[in-house]
């Protein structure tokens, strides 16, 4: 798996899923847990991972639709 995309926007990360899977590219969020450790401020990124075969494929779609990879 690598990391496609990281930030600290939610949003961002659904809507990037939303879009790879409607290329049918699996996209799967890590770190979603995490606002509990941080006590739900939103500081701590999130990531988007992706199958190392997608990856270029996925960067494409992403920067297609105005989604940068890192925040």
């Amino acid at each position: 798996m690598k990391e496609l995309l990281r930030t600290t926007d939610p949003t961002k990360i659904a809507l990037a899923t939303l879009l790879l899977e409607g290329e049918g590219i699996p996209a799967f969020p890590m770190d979603v847990h995490m606002s509990v450790l941080e006590g739900s401020l939103g500081i701590l990124p999130r990531r988007l991972m992706v199958r190392d075969e997608d990856l270029f494929m996925a960067r494409a779609i992403l920067a297609e639709n105005g989604i940068a990879g890192e925040e």
